[in-house]
């Protein structure tokens, strides 16, 4: 199990992840895309990426945007796994 990090360190950590806000124990971003297959291919793509680390947001897919959270639910909080989750995502969509 991962240790919970402190609201300092989630804090500091959110400051480098732009557009990702904490909501209560979870971190959540909002992404837009031009088409619908396009928004397709970046959870697909997102999947395998959290497939390879063995750490899964919870993904919502609404026309042109993916709404994700992240949490892990086993440590009841955020871990390190959360934001690097959330720094994956990012690179995925660059």
């Amino acid at each position: 199990m991962s240790d919970l990090l402190s609201d300092a360190i989630v804090d500091e950590q959110l400051k480098e992840l732009p557009g990702w806000e904490r909501v209560k124990d979870s971190l959540r971003k909002e992404f837009t895309f031009d088409s619908f297959p396009s928004a397709i291919a970046f959870a697909v793509r997102l999947a395998f990426e959290s497939e390879t680390v063995d750490h899964h947001p919870d993904i919502m897919i609404q026309y042109k945007r993916v709404k994700l959270t992240y949490s892990t639910h086993s440590a009841g909080g955020l871990t390190q796994k959360d934001i690097d989750g959330a720094r994956i995502a990012n690179q995925v969509v660059s």
